[in-house]
């Protein structure tokens, strides 16, 4: 299956286990929660998909790398231990607890969440003096004589052995007590993380091109060569770094991540091409409406590749305009629930005393700046619990933290203000959030006339073509666009996607017959 399939898998598992009966119980007892093992290529996005689960549910997460591991580490120490059995006393050797399971238990301690997932990676690939220990933790659920905590999950993960020459099969007995999950990459569901995540738009259009190079491992007589998902992420990161710095990522760059030479270099002359094409076109003149009868004639008689890294450079733009507005408007709402807790501080509960319900920390201040700092100090603390939890993804925590500054900007202003009582104040807050209201609705009619020119251009420049399918078909595809097309009506686009959807049924039809 797909990581994002099985991604769903490990999270209806993880409720499954989770769940309580009538008398407080976990509903699938402790011994018969079996553990998770995912297998799959390197770099397909096992241990990620871990850090989304856990931030999407809300539960602690502990993650270790088992090779880093001796057998002293993850059983723990010896000790000397005297006990008394039948009247007699003996000296036995007990162990320190391990440093995984104590792992689990400083993080309850720090962030108070008792439920979790214990994920262990490369779990196939210990040391001879490590596996029989593994064995007894995929059987038994403990490290030594320390056992897991009840509702903490045990997930793990592992290469297959072409991938992998120090991996050990798992016997019989092993396999029937664990839930087995086999990982294969799959282009069209990373593509929906790629959109989400930003990933720059050369190597969305160029994998788009060639989605044979998207992850490919060989071993050769000179080596390995590959060429994985992590791999093209982590290139991306790098890339849009470069373009800031005005640097330029070449053959020997991109090889130190597509560590598959002829792919690097497949790919490093296409990035070349890319930057020549964002210069040729002009995509943030076309999306402003100027649009020339040569600029479409040029892209009408251009190879196929060519239009299709133009299709893509649209909408690399579309996609980072629609995501800015989609944070913008998540930083939005998190500041109308601050400000909401606000009003009822300083006007609704004003004649209690100007305190906001809740704010244990603002009692007995009665200026409206103390109290929207207040406010603030609070979303402060908050972001750094989730964030020591490992909750927070880094997307959600710039969000948050801008939230956070409107609020402290809001603060500001109040405190200059000459005596101002709770509903004056109120009022001025209410007046400033208007106008970042305004200026959001307007951005949003921006974005809406963008899309709209990007459709003049490719109707004059393809008409009702497979590029203008192309285009439809990735809107779809990227998470952005669809949350924008749920709330802008754009009349093309459903009327070329509703033209797909027959198309699409029409050859699921043909291939019945």
């Amino acid at each position: 299956m797909n990581i994002k399939r099985a991604k769903q898998e490990i999270k209806d598992t993880i409720q499954a286990y989770l769940l309580r009966d009538d008398t407080g119980a976990y509903a699938i007892p402790s011994i018969r929660q079996r553990p998770v093992l995912l297998i799959g290529p390197p770099g397909v996005g096992k241990t990620q998909i871990m850090e989304q689960i856990s931030q999407e549910m809300g539960i602690g997460l502990v993650a270790y790398t088992i090779t880093h591991h001796t057998r002293q580490s993850a059983v723990g120490l010896p000790f000397i231990e005297k006990k008394q059995y039948g009247g007699r006393e003996y000296t036995v050797t007990e162990y320190t607890m391990s440093e995984i399971v104590a792992s689990i238990y400083d993080k309850i301690e720090s962030t108070g969440l008792a439920e979790g997932i214990l994920f262990i990676d490369e779990i196939n690939c210990v040391s001879e003096t490590l596996a029989p220990t593994m064995l007894q933790f995929l059987q038994c659920k403990t490290f030594g004589s320390h056992r897991i905590p009840e509702g903490w999950i045990i997930v793990t993960a592992g290469n297959p052995p072409e991938y992998n020459k120090s991996v050990r099969e798992f016997d019989v007995v092993t396999l029937d007590r664990i839930k087995k999950i086999t990982v294969e990459p799959d282009f069209e569901v990373w593509k929906e993380y790629a959109y989400r995540e930003n990933i720059h738009p050369a190597i969305l259009s160029y994998l788009g091109i060639k989605r044979q190079n998207f992850c490919q491992i060989e071993t050769t007589v000179d080596g390995k060569r590959f060429a994985t998902p992590r791999g093209w992420e982590d290139l991306s990161e790098l890339i849009c770094v470069y373009e800031r710095l005005e640097k330029k990522a070449d053959r020997d760059v991109v090889g130190q991540y597509i560590q598959f030479p002829a792919i690097a270099k497949d790919f490093a002359n296409y990035l070349e091409l890319y930057y020549k094409y964002r210069d040729d076109y002009q995509v943030d003149q076309v999306l402003a409406g100027v649009i020339s009868e040569a600029l479409c004639d040029k892209v009408a008689k251009a190879a196929f590749d060519e239009k299709l890294s133009v299709v893509c450079l649209l909408l690399s733009k579309l996609s980072g305009v629609f995501r800015e507005l989609r944070l913008r408007e998540r930083q939005m709402e998190l500041v109308m629930n601050g400000l909401k807790e606000f009003q009822k501080a300083v006007v609704t509960d004003a004649t209690a005393g100007g305190v906001a319900h809740g704010m244990a920390d603002c009692e007995n201040v009665q200026s409206p700046a103390a109290v929207m700092m207040g406010l603030a100090a609070r979303m402060e603390r908050e972001i750094n619990a989730d964030r020591s939890a490992g909750l927070l993804s880094r997307r959600e925590e710039a969000v948050r933290r801008s939230a956070l500054i409107e609020l402290e900007n809001y603060g500001k202003e109040l405190a200059q203000m000459e005596r101002a009582d709770g509903p004056a104040a109120w009022e001025q807050v209410r007046a400033r959030f208007g106008q970042a209201s305004d200026r959001y609705e307007e951005r949003r009619i921006s974005c809406g006339e963008m899309l709209e020119h990007a459709f003049d251009f490719l109707e004059a420049a393809f008409g009702d073509s497979q590029e203008m399918v192309i285009f439809v078909t990735e809107l779809n595809t990227n998470e952005y666009c669809v949350r924008f097309l749920q709330e802008y009506e754009c009349e093309r686009y459903y009327q070329y996607n509703k033209r797909l959807l027959f198309d699409d049924e029409e050859q699921r039809l043909r291939a019945r017959i």
